[in-house]
């Protein structure tokens, strides 16, 4: 896992419970996308609408539990992401 997807993880776990909810990925994404993205944290063409967001999600829940683990996001956005 990249050092760039644990931070970005980080940025969006807006509760520090170490897991994301569907809500904290659309609302971190919506409130802290373009912040992260001019800080280089974030493709700007990652900063996405609530839809984008949710599919997102969808993509690396794969266990179906509707959290997300560092290890689960962090495989599906280096692959998007082009970090790994």
């Amino acid at each position: 896992m990249s050092d760039k997807a644990r931070k970005l993880f980080e940025a969006l776990d807006l509760d520090s419970d170490g897991t994301l909810t569907r809500e904290e990925v659309i609302t971190a994404l919506r409130t802290k996308g373009p912040h992260l993205a001019a800080a280089g944290d974030l493709p700007f063409w990652g900063v996405v609408d609530a839809d984008a967001s949710s599919a997102l999600f969808d993509a690396a829940d794969q266990n179906g539990d509707a959290v997300l683990t560092l290890e689960e996001f962090a495989a599906v956005v280096d692959r998007r992401f082009g970090w790994r």
